[in-house]
C-alpha cells in the first residue's frame, strides 16, 4: 500500500490534469474544486486497492471522472431554477479559446473522450477504462 508522502507527491504531479479533465465535464468552477476534492478523499481511503502503482494516474482520473458524473447527477436532480444567463468557463484553461468554446457545445460523452486523448495524451485503451466505453466505440 502507498504511503502518505508517496500518495501526496503523485496526487500533487495530477491535480493540473484532474483540473483539466473536470473543466472538460463541469461547467461550474466550484462543482470542479468539490469534484476533485471528493475524489482524492476517496482515492485516500480507497488507496489499498490499487493493485500497480503503475497505474495511479490512470486509476485517480477515473475516479475524479466518477466524481464529475456523481457532480452532474446531483445538479440535475437539484436543479430548481433555469439560469437565464449561462456564465462561461473562464478562458485560462484551454490553450486556445475558440477551441475551448467549441468542445464546450459538445456533449460531455463526446468531450470527454477527446480531451483525455489530445489534450492529455492518453490512448484509447486508457480513455476505454477510465470511462467505462467500449473501445470501439471510442474508436
Amino acid at each position: 500500500m502507498m504511503d502518505e508522502r508517496e500518495f501526496e507527491q503523485r496526487a500533487r504531479a495530477c491535480l493540473p490534469k484532474l483540473f483539466r479533465v473536470c473543466c472538460a465535464i463541469l461547467p461550474e468552477a466550484g462543482d470542479r474544486e468539490d469534484a476533485i476534492q471528493e475524489a482524492l478523499l476517496r482515492a485516500w481511503k480507497r488507496r489499498g486497492t490499487l493493485r500497480e502503482v503503475a497505474y495511479f494516474e490512470t486509476w485517480l482520473v477515473r475516479i475524479v471522472i466518477n466524481e464529475c458524473r456523481d457532480a452532474l447527477r446531483r445538479r440535475k436532480r437539484n436543479a430548481t431554477v433555469e439560469l437565464s444567463e449561462i456564465i462561461p468557463a473562464p478562458q485560462a484553461e484551454a490553450p486556445d479559446p475558440i477551441l475551448q468554446q467549441a468542445l464546450y457545445r459538445m456533449d460531455v460523452k463526446l468531450r470527454l473522450p477527446l480531451v483525455l486523448q489530445y489534450l492529455e495524451g492518453y490512448k484509447i485503451e486508457e480513455i476505454a477504462k477510465m470511462t467505462g466505453t467500449p473501445v470501439g466505440t471510442l474508436k
